[in-house]
C-alpha cells in the first residue's frame, strides 16, 4: 500500500529549541492515523511543515506522493488535501454560507458539493449566522466542512474535537469513519487518546520532538490485549511457578505483580492454572485478568506513570 504521507528525517528548530527531531514516518492511504503527544511535544509544528505553512529545518515531507515546500503557494497537492489546523481560519462578519460559497468560488465546485458539507457537519440550522457568533463547536464544524468540501483525498486535522461537545465528538468520529471506508486518509491529532482508541488503525506517539513509537494494526491491537496476572505468596516460588507453568505451554513474563500470561488459554480460563499451581503445591496468592488502554500504553512510553 503507497504512503500517504511520508516524512524522512524531518526536523525543525526554532532556536536553540528543537521542536521536531529527525522524524521518519511513513501514514498509509485510505487510514485513520492519530498523532498522539503531550502539550509541545511538536504534534501541531511537524503538522504544520506537512502543509507547508513552516519550513523544516531539515529532512523532508510528501504529501499524497509530492513533495512538500514551505510557501509554495498554490504548487502541491493541494487540490486533493483537506486540512484544518488548531482553529479554523474564519472571517468574522461572514455567514457560514459565505464561507462555503468562498470555498466553492477558489476550487470550482457545484452548489451540490457545498450543501453536502453542509450536511455532514449540521450546520443547515447556521447558513445565515456569522462567524463570529458561532459558538466554540460550530466554528470548529465550519472548518470541518471547508476542509472537506472538496471531497480530499488525505484530510489533515490538528484537534478536530475542540470545543465540540459529547454528541459533536461522537459525530466527527463517524463522519471519519465513513470518510476512511471510502477510501480517504485522515491524518489527526488529538489528546482525547480515548478517541484513537475507537477510531485509529494506526497511532504514532511523539515525544519531546522525537516519534518515540509508530503502532501499526497489529501492535495496536496488542496494546489492549488482556493477559492473567498471578501473584505469589513468596517471591522466591515466582521461578519456580513459570517453569511449571511453562511446562504446561503457558510461558510467562515478569509482571509487577508477579507473572504474566498472555496466551488466549490461560486468560480465559485463570482456574485452571490456579488448580495447576495448587496441584503442585504453588498455591498463588492472587489470579487477576488485565487489560492496558492506550492512555496508560502512551503514560508509559512518554515518562508518565503507567
Amino acid at each position: 500500500m503507497s504512503a500517504a504521507v511520508r516524512t524522512v528525517g524531518i526536523t525543525r528548530q526554532f532556536g536553540a529549541l528543537t521542536a521536531v527531531d529527525r522524524v521518519d514516518l511513513e501514514v498509509p492511504a485510505g487510514c485513520v492515523f492519530g498523532f498522539l503527544g503531550r502539550n509541545g511535544a511538536g504534534k501541531t509544528t511537524l503538522i504544520r511543515m506537512l502543509l507547508g505553512l513552516v519550513g523544516p529545518t531539515s529532512g523532508s515531507a510528501e504529501l499524497l506522493g509530492i513533495r512538500i515546500h514551505a510557501g509554495g503557494g498554490a504548487a502541491g497537492p493541494w487540490d486533493r488535501v483537506g486540512y484544518l489546523v488548531e482553529s479554523p481560519g474564519l472571517y468574522p462578519e461572514l455567514s457560514v454560507a459565505d464561507h462555503l460559497r468562498l470555498a466553492g468560488l477558489q476550487r470550482g465546485l457545484t452548489r451540490a458539493a457545498r450543501d453536502r458539507a453542509v450536511d455532514r457537519m449540521a450546520l443547515g440550522q447556521y447558513l445565515r449566522v456569522p462567524a463570529r457568533q458561532l459558538s466554540l463547536g460550530n466554528r470548529q464544524r465550519l472548518g470541518l466542512a471547508l476542509a472537506l468540501v472538496h471531497e480530499p483525498e488525505l484530510l489533515v486535522l490538528d484537534e478536530p474535537n475542540n470545543g465540540m461537545d459529547p454528541a459533536g465528538v461522537v459525530e466527527v468520529r463517524e463522519l471519519l469513519r465513513e470518510l476512511a471506508r471510502a477510501g480517504t486518509t485522515v491524518f489527526m491529532s488529538t489528546h482525547v487518546v480515548g478517541e484513537l482508541e475507537v477510531l485509529a488503525d494506526e497511532v504514532g506517539i511523539i515525544h519531546e520532538g522525537r516519534l518515540v513509537e509508530h503502532l501499526d494494526r497489529n501492535a495496536l491491537a496488542q496494546v489492549g490485549r488482556p493477559r492473567l496476572v498471578v501473584g505469589m505468596p513468596d517471591p522466591s516460588s515466582l521461578a519456580e511457578a513459570g517453569a511449571l507453568l511453562a511446562g504446561l505451554g503457558w510461558p510467562t513474563r515478569r509482571h509487577p505483580a508477579g507473572l504474566a500470561l498472555d496466551a488466549a488459554d490461560p486468560v480465559g480460563r485463570p482456574e485452571v492454572v490456579a488448580a495447576a499451581l495448587a496441584g503442585a503445591g504453588l498455591p498463588p496468592r492472587h489470579l487477576a485478568v488485565e487489560r492496558d488502554s492506550l492512555e496508560a500504553h502512551f503514560l508509559e512510553v512518554t515518562g508518565g506513570r503507567p
